[in-house]
């Protein structure tokens, strides 16, 4: 028989483990279907988090399937591979949630957490040493970093603001064009990029040049190699939507991907259906995630008690 929950959250990342928390302490019956994919994975430590500065990324994601647990919450480790349903004839949310390993749950309402993708340029080594001296967010590793030779690998035009933004980390500062051409900056970005003291390097990035473990140097197409530490790059994010877009959810284009249009709890488009953390932004950093699950289970279980007064008034 299918298994029926009040509340079926996708994703079992800071956001989907915030909303879990939060709905298990309001007595709902709650289940997480964690698919073990966190976005921040290949980074030994999280910052910028007040009281979990420097945490494991791993730890924190245990301590919360802990708390969770403590309120009767449910975490399945499985994916949702398929959700169908909506408003019945009744009026109420009633959803289906097909999983990997064959099982079935319902739910009267979903938080979907299922976050995004970082595609990485195919530039040799940037993969291998992501997370480690190969970064994207100079919040959450910068001041780990700060005053090393920095480099910013451009893989649009929208690179300039990364090299910029960096300078507030390091004064030594390379700005590899790669794939963009320089004719593709305008004179205002050459203006700041002077300004900020950033050299600017036109030519392709071959690879990187990695000694004892660690990043020692960027080497071009041509054989030039510039000596770094450290090297930014914007990964291409990839917005795991595809539940949300069988479910009819209307999305938004950003430079970052499309995402779903939501209220300030994350309500989505679709009645019944929230999203929370990477799944509804670009940009939500670790704390941003859980005070978005925070604000969804809030709405949830206001909405349901509401729900269920006016069904037993119209009884």
């Amino acid at each position: 028989m299918t298994e029926t929950y009040e509340v079926v959250v996708v994703g079992g990342g800071t956001a989907g483990l915030s909303a879990a928390l939060v709905l298990g302490r309001a007595r709902r019956r709650t289940l997480v279907v964690d698919a073990g994919e966190p976005r921040n994975a290949p980074a030994a430590h999280m910052q910028g988090y007040l009281s979990r500065d420097g945490m494991s990324p791993a730890e924190f994601l245990a301590v919360g399937r802990e708390e969770i647990a403590r309120y009767g919450v449910e975490l399945v480790r499985d994916r949702a591979v398929d959700i169908t349903g909506g408003e019945n004839v009744t009026g109420r949310q009633d959803f289906t949630v097909e999983l990997a390993s064959g099982r079935s749950v319902r739910a009267r309402r979903l938080v979907v957490a299922t976050g995004l993708a970082d595609e990485l340029p195919a530039v040799p080594g940037v993969a291998e040493r992501f997370g480690r001296d190969v970064l994207h967010c100079p919040y959450c590793h910068g001041w780990e970093v700060r005053d090393q030779p920095f480099g910013v690998l451009a893989t649009s035009a929208l690179g300039v603001h990364q090299a910029l933004l960096v300078t507030q980390w390091s004064k030594d500062v390379t700005f590899f064009l790669h794939e963009v051409a320089a004719s593709e900056l305008t004179d205002e970005d050459l203006r700041r990029l002077a300004a900020a003291g950033v050299d600017v390097v036109p030519g392709e990035v071959a690879g990187l040049v990695v000694q004892d473990d660690r990043l020692t140097g960027v080497r071009l197409a041509d054989g030039r190699t510039h000596d770094r530490s450290v090297l930014f790059v914007a990964p291409r994010a990839v917005p795991r939507t595809g539940l949300l877009k069988r479910l009819g959810a209307e999305l938004h284009e950003t430079p970052f991907g499309a995402y779903p249009v939501v209220d300030a709890t994350g309500r989505t488009t679709v009645a019944g259906v929230w999203a929370a953390g990477n799944a509804m932004g670009f940009a939500e950093q670790v704390v941003n995630a859980a005070g978005g699950g925070h604000r969804a289970a809030a709405a949830i279980n206001g909405e349901l008690v509401m729900t269920d007064l006016d069904a037993a008034v119209r009884v």
